[in-house]
């Protein structure tokens, strides 16, 4: 049995990042190598000297949506709405703040411009003009562990510089350090890129809450692996280059699309054990204790190999979290 608290680690609130950098490429960069367990420390900007010719990063081109919204009731008490899915033309899933809200209640959003009105447990309605134009006046929902409110910079950089398929309710983190020179430099050097999509839903942040980490079940979450990319798969491997997932989420499209399925939903769950088909490195983010997301690297890397890394990175005074500083793993 795997236990949850296996996964645990000590980290203090200061060394989580609340804001990000102002240079993207400027973030700390920390490497290991699962073959000797070395870990080193750099710069992202120096990410391409770990990088071969013919290796193919594949990044996930999601694009968060501005689904946070903060409106008001009829009596002016405030709501704060979070749109999950679209379910059809003018309704909604979503999470309901403060959870008393009624069914029935009428929610004023844009100045009283907007009205919707929730519709059924979990769920808002609006006219079909106002739904189709809704996430215009929200904002990008911050994860919770920022204890700020969202401020005009989140839009430019809680998003990568390659997001085009909206659908996200969180951002691919890992992403968030490249910038479209250092692309192009890359590029040139004769590291090749590619694209999936895999929309990040809540349950990148929903915990585990079972002791046995094994009877957890992940959220299905959208995901396509385009033509393009199977081509490049097909490529890098006769070439023999390296398949690099930029973040957890291209991960597991990757690794969904290994075991025969290339779009629909995936609910794939990575914790120690599990033989990966696909994937040669791995560049991401730190992550939260006793997590999927901090599973899925010691699956990756080893969970003892992992804890040292991480315990360095502790130690070092590393930013963690989604604006934080960003592992290698080759």
């Amino acid at each position: 049995m795997l236990k949850l608290a296996e996964f645990d680690y000590l980290l203090s609130k200061e060394l989580i990042a609340q804001y990000p950098l102002e240079k993207r490429e400027a973030a700390r960069l920390l490497t290991v190598n699962r073959k000797d367990g070395r870990i080193s420390h750099t710069v992202f900007s120096q990410l391409g000297s770990f990088l071969e010719k013919n290796d193919l990063l594949v990044l996930n081109d999601t694009k968060v949506l501005h689904c946070r919204l903060i409106g008001k009731k009829i009596t002016g008490g405030k709501v704060e709405i979070l749109l999950t899915r679209r379910l059809n033309g003018t309704a909604f899933s979503c999470l309901v703040q403060p959870s008393r809200t009624k069914v029935g209640e009428k929610i004023l959003f844009a100045a009283g411009a907007i009205t919707g009105i929730l519709s059924g447990r979990g769920q808002i309605s609006f006219k079909q003009a106002d739904a189709d134009a809704i996430y215009g006046y929200g904002v990008v929902p911050l994860p919770p562990y920022i204890k700020r409110e969202p401020e005009e910079l989140d839009t430019r950089y809680y998003q990568t510089v390659y997001a085009r398929n909206e659908g996200a309710l969180a951002s691919p983190t890992a992403g968030l350090h490249f910038t479209p020179e250092g692309l192009k430099q890359l590029q040139g050097a004769g590291v090749n890129l590619a694209y999936v999509t895999l929309h990040v839903g809540l349950g990148t942040f929903r915990p585990v809450k079972c002791e046995n980490i094994t009877e957890h079940k992940m959220e299905p979450e959208s995901f396509l692996v385009p033509d393009a990319t199977i081509e490049a798969l097909a490529t890098v491997k006769e070439h023999k280059g390296r398949v690099i997932a930029v973040g957890t989420t291209s991960l597991r499209a990757l690794e969904t699309y290994a075991s025969g399925s290339r779009q629909g939903n995936t609910d794939l769950f990575i914790y120690p054990g599990y033989k990966f088909k696909l994937v040669d490195a791995l560049l991401t983010n730190f992550h939260l204790p006793m997590t999927t997301l901090f599973m899925l690297v010691c699956a990756f890397a080893g969970k003892e190999l992992m804890l040292k890394a991480y315990q360095e990175a502790v130690e070092q005074k590393y930013r963690f979290y989604s604006y934080g500083d960003a592992m290698l793993i080759v």
